[in-house]
């Protein structure tokens, strides 16, 4: 790592939330999320140096861009700030926390604001696809299919299936423990849900076949909503620390990073690496990155895992990915209880994006603020005992863009 970069505080809207139903469009989400940010750091809008945004598809899905003009809007302090707007699918929060990060670390500014945002609750299921779908290659995959990302991530679980065989016990135990997890979290979009006896099973009337071997419990949900972190330099940083009366130790800071992509068709990912026993060694490859630009020689150094589980086959992915388990072992992990809130190596205590939900654009900057609080112990009922350090893992596509962060405190 180069330049330190601090965690100063954030938000995160309410993920149930139904922006269109309540009259209420993209800017007012952004509006709430950058106010109530500003709040938790405990700064003056005016500090914020530069905005970043992390957004898929506001474009088609509320017919908006240029969303950075929002921070002016929402600020007159704001209204000559330089901002930007970053598109990375999924993994689209974490490039415009990345991009910020580049600014400070550069010198060129000493706080910076990201906030990621998506508004998808606004048209019918199919539709809603048909937007998300511009992440695959328009036109040469997933093209005979209603919806292209249960599709693809089929297609991964049967290439698991090939290489190493995977049962959907596993997969179905994955989901449960994240709406399980989501219980207990106040934002969560399916905190309030009921599950009835069965319904994580192959049972086609109680959790339905979506495409191939995803079934409805497998997949993430359709989620409005925002997050945003306040970021600063060690300077910064420090002057914070004195006027709120902690030490600089006691601030939460990205200590490490990975950012790979690969190409965007999933076929030529998979061929590419036919015959080895991890199926994305990019996404390894980030992880590692992540934990050792951190200092951490293996991933149980760390406290636990906020991941992309955007299927349940995601994060059985990012299970051996992240070198928990040897590959084609994640099993284990699940069967071992290994992964739930009181295992060895929490993963999604948040909920991930199957229970906490999944604004596609948000999703990577709520990970990192999720990874904050639980090192600050403000994660509520969500909170891992003595947990210091936390990774990431955000997937933009089918694994074409992945980023990771590790988050901690102390020296």
């Amino acid at each position: 790592m180069s330049a330190p970069v601090y965690i100063l505080g954030g938000s995160q809207t309410d993920f149930a939330r139904n922006w269109a139903r309540e009259g209420l469009e993209l800017y007012d989400m952004f509006t709430e999320a950058l106010r109530e940010a500003v709040t938790d750091a405990g700064i003056e809008p005016a500090q914020i140096e530069v905005g970043h945004v992390g957004n898929f598809v506001a474009d088609l899905f509320a017919g908006q861009g240029l969303i950075g003009g929002f921070f002016g809007q929402a600020y007159p302090e704001l209204a000559s700030l330089p901002t930007s707007r970053h598109e990375a699918a999924c993994a689209s929060g974490s490039i415009a926390v990345m991009s910020a990060m580049r600014d400070i670390e550069a010198g060129h500014y000493d706080v910076a604001c990201v906030l990621g945002l998506e508004l998808m609750r606004n048209v019918d299921g199919k539709t809603g696809a048909e937007h998300l779908g511009a992440a695959r290659w328009q036109g040469h995959e997933a093209t005979q299919c209603d919806f292209p990302w249960p599709f693809m991530f089929d297609r991964i679980t049967r290439e698991y299936e090939e290489r190493h065989g995977i049962s959907s016990d596993h997969l179905n135990a994955i989901a449960e423990i994240n709406f399980a997890n989501a219980k207990r979290n106040p934002r969560a979009q399916t905190r309030g849900w009921q599950f009835p006896d069965g319904c994580f099973s192959d049972s086609d009337d109680l959790n339905p076949v979506i495409e191939g071997r995803v079934r409805k419990m497998d997949c993430g949900q359709i989620t409005d909503g925002a997050a945003c972190v306040i970021l600063a330099s060690e300077k910064a940083a420090r002057e914070h620390a004195e006027k709120t009366g902690q030490s600089l130790a006691d601030l939460p800071r990205i200590k490490g990073w990975g950012h790979r992509s690969a190409p965007i068709l999933l076929e030529t990912k998979l061929q590419a690496t036919a015959g080895q026993p991890l199926l994305f060694p990019h996404a390894a490859q980030t992880l590692q990155e992540a934990r050792e630009r951190a200092g951490f020689a293996n991933i149980t150094d760390l406290d636990g895992l906020e991941t992309h589980d955007c299927f349940t086959v995601t994060e059985y992915m990012a299970i051996d990915h992240s070198g928990l388990t040897a590959p084609g072992e994640s099993w284990k992990a699940v069967e071992e209880g290994r992964i739930a809130a009181d295992g060895d190596f929490p993963i999604n205590p948040s909920g991930g994006l199957i229970g906490l939900g999944h604004p596609v654009g948000a999703t990577g900057v709520r990970m990192l603020l999720d990874s904050a609080r639980q090192v600050t112990g403000k994660a509520g009922d969500d909170q891992l005992p003595g947990a210091e350090n936390m990774i990431t893992f955000n997937v933009g596509g089918s694994t074409t863009t992945c980023a990771s962060f590790v988050v901690g405190v102390g020296e």
